[in-house]
């Protein structure tokens, strides 16, 4: 969409909302529509609230979604501020601040109904934990960016020089277990994306993250503050705290996690199956909001605006500086490395970030199984079928009037080439795991 001007958007989207949000609202609503005359009315007054013509009549404009603090929950949070919700008929959205990981999973288990949320920012594994393990069907709609987290070390280990390679950070881990300490790595939620990474990392530096170190799950916005106490010596999180890290002189970043995976799936936007189901013009909706949203991120004009937005009391609470320079590619390592224009910078819309891929749930499934975090026996296709709805952003898209050649044609990305030469073909999922050397299965 960078290509096109404001004005011809704002078109595009509405003669497309017109054909194609209310074909959907008629096929898939019927049963709903088709009820008390005084309910017909209230919904007919509730499409009123879009500013979008002839858009589709949600089912209801209220939802509660829940974000962490991180760079990557600009989407939802630019969508409630910018109005964008609201342009599609979503009036009563609420974007709600989670303490941690573990609380969005447990607002999401009871629900808004329950005092909980209807959809949230999400690390992308989860939504199939959640799906799997706890027995609360989600659905994926979207992805929110790809790239833009990073694995930082303490500032004691710079003589270390560890970057890319873990391999430096291995004599001070086997320094740690002869003296009978260890070495303490944060993530963010067990299973989650940091967690892969880090491990991946780890071990393609002949360092077995369950055995040879100490993994602890902190909350993001906590990791400076746990580095800065001695309580943890590495950790993979998202922005603004690697940045705010180096800011306070407290540790350095090691790496930006593209540098392992180039443009690697990260966030995404997950709502609870039953709620979607329910009220799929809603969903559509605010699956348009975001993606609208994902588009204004993406533009370099943007990003301060983007930036003193989040770093607000109500979102972030940093410095507009600990989430400006990063947010635009500009990488201060913290131990003299610098890059500007950086190719491994967050994205939000280009290269078919917003994207939902398959093959890329297909790995994060793969490497679950790989750690142990779900049975050897999981039927990996069967699962990203059902969390994975690809055909709803589909859907958005066309309502939003993305060109054709913005809508993927193909469910994989393809093979999937790793920093270390390891190869990820989804439709053998099994071959790459059976030539991972450290694993727990």
């Amino acid at each position: 969409m960078s290509n096109i001007s404001r004005r011809k958007f704002i078109i595009t989207s509405s003669l497309a909302a017109a054909t194609s949000i209310i074909a959907h609202g008629c096929s898939s609503n019927n049963s709903q529509s088709a009820t008390t005359d005084s309910a017909a009315s209230s919904t007919a007054q509730l499409a009123n609230n879009s500013t979008v013509s002839n858009a589709a009549k949600v089912e209801t404009t209220k939802a509660k979604l829940g974000f962490i603090a991180l760079t990557d929950a600009a989407p939802l949070i630019i969508a409630k501020e910018k109005g964008f919700f609201a342009k599609y008929g979503m009036t009563d959205v609420e974007v709600s601040k989670q303490k941690s990981w573990p609380v969005t999973r447990d607002n999401l288990k009871i629900g808004s109904s329950g005092g909980g949320i209807d959809g949230a920012h999400i690390l992308t594994p989860m939504p199939y934990l959640m799906t799997i393990n706890d027995k609360v069907p989600m659905y994926i709609l979207a992805r929110l960016n790809v790239n833009g987290q990073a694995i930082s070390v303490a500032e004691k280990f710079k003589d270390l020089k560890v970057g890319l390679q873990s391999k430096s950070l291995k004599d001070a881990v086997n320094k740690a277990k002869a003296d009978k300490k260890s070495i303490k790595v944060a993530i963010t939620f067990p299973g989650g994306t940091h967690d892969l990474w880090i491990r991946y990392w780890l071990a393609a530096g002949g360092i077995n993250p369950d055995q040879d170190v100490v993994l602890e799950a902190v909350p993001p916005p906590q990791m400076v503050a746990n580095m800065k106490v001695g309580t943890v010596d590495t950790f993979c999180v998202g922005e603004p705290w690697n940045a705010q890290l180096v800011s306070q002189k407290l540790g350095y970043t090691a790496l930006v996690t593209g540098e392992l995976w180039n443009d690697h799936p990260e966030k995404a936007f997950a709502m609870r199956k039953d709620w979607v189901d329910k009220n799929p013009n809603a969903a559509q909706a605010l699956l348009m909001a975001i993606m609208e949203a994902q588009q204004w991120c993406e533009k370099p004009e943007n990003k301060e605006e983007m930036c003193k937005i989040c770093a607000d009391r109500k979102y972030f609470n940093v410095a507009v500086a600990d989430i400006l320079e990063r947010s635009k590619g500009n990488i201060d390592y913290g131990d003299g490395r610098k890059e500007e224009n950086f190719a491994y910078r967050m994205k939000f819309w280009a290269d078919n970030a917003s994207y939902p891929y398959k093959s890329h749930d297909t790995w994060f499934l793969t490497e679950e199984i790989r750690w142990g975090y779900l049975p050897k026996d999981t039927k990996i296709k069967e699962m990203v079928d059902q969390v994975n709805r690809e055909d709803l952003w589909k859907q958005a898209a066309k309502a939003l009037g993305v060109s054709a050649a913005e809508i993927p044609t193909s469910s994989s990305r393809g093979v999937e080439t790793f920093f270390d030469g390891v190869k990820f073909d989804p439709e053998k999922p099994e071959e790459y795991l059976k030539s991972l050397q450290l694993k727990k299965v």
